[in-house]
């Protein structure tokens, strides 16, 4: 366990959520270390109390926790690389975008050269970082965060380890993630249709953002039917949402709207139907979508 109330922390990488887990760090009080590429990126944080390594091999032996935020597992990978040797007996954290095989390839690479790895992700933007209700969740080793939780905790104040798997935050991360595009593009045609007509998008937020509750509020009994793979009391069929592709359509072209992105969930409602489930839940979708 560290003995210090402020552990030491190293950030490599200070893009826009580097940089806020970096000032998190701070703001709590940790002796912090930066390096990044860019040097002039650092700039800001040196002047509230960071130390700039001259290089990432002094940025890894500076702290006995080091916090990576880069875009990607092999941009991990490609900046660690030349400090390889200065992460042996070191806790590694990774914050990065990537696929389950890519946290484990990271995992093996971390542990081969002796740090003790813990994979995860932050749900939320980087104005965020540091509040009560941010949501973080970490898979990986055990021994990171049962003595670096406290730290961690810095970041977001529902902290999470998933378990010891170290590919559990890049499997949620992608599990959860896959909403997050088709909820915007729906968004944004519907800020379409508005502007066509000659109205602002901001006059919908408040009804969009009740929609996502009502949303919010099915997921669980969803996740219940999906989780029983009984699908025979339906809240909203499959065929309910056929039915809706005609007006869709129609919508579309009075508002002179591209709505090509809808054929490929048009086309999972037809596999649906067609495998039978035409007056099930919706939430049998689940069923289409997975490889047995």
């Amino acid at each position: 366990m560290p003995t210090h109330p402020h552990p030491p922390v190293t950030v490599v990488g200070l893009g826009s959520m580097g940089r806020a887990l970096a000032e998190a760090f701070l703001d709590a009080g940790h002796p912090t270390t930066v390096w990044n590429r860019t040097p002039a990126k650092a700039a800001p944080l040196v002047a509230k109390g960071a130390v700039h390594a001259n290089g990432i091999a002094d940025a890894v032996a500076a702290s006995p926790l080091v916090v990576v935020c880069l875009t990607t597992y092999e941009d991990t990978l490609a900046a660690l690389e030349p400090a390889a040797a200065a992460l042996d007996g070191r806790a590694l954290v990774t914050l990065n975008s990537g696929s389950p095989a890519g946290a484990r390839r990271m995992n093996a690479w971390a542990v081969e050269h002796g740090a003790r790895h813990l994979d995860g992700a932050v749900k939320d933007v980087p104005s965020a970082v540091g509040g009560e209700s941010t949501l973080l969740y970490y898979g990986g080793d055990p021994g990171v965060f049962d003595e670096f939780e406290a730290t961690l905790r810095v970041l977001g104040g529902d902290t999470v380890f998933l378990g010891e798997d170290p590919d559990l935050a890049a499997l949620y991360e992608m599990a959860v993630g896959g909403t997050l595009l088709p909820a915007l593009v729906g968004f944004f045609q519907g800020a379409a249709a508005l502007r066509a007509r000659g109205l602002d998008a901001s006059s919908m937020v408040r009804f969009s953002v009740k929609w996502f509750e009502m949303i919010n509020s099915v997921l669980p009994v969803f996740a219940e039917e999906i989780d029983r793979r009984d699908y025979s009391a339906p809240g909203s069929s499959v065929n309910l949402f056929l039915a809706g592709a005609a007006g869709d359509e129609e919508f579309a072209r009075e508002a002179g709207l591209d709505t090509g992105w809808h054929e490929p969930f048009q086309e999972l409602l037809r596999r649906a139907e067609a495998a039978g489930h035409g007056e099930h839940s919706i939430t049998a979708l689940t069923e289409v979508l997975g490889k047995e």
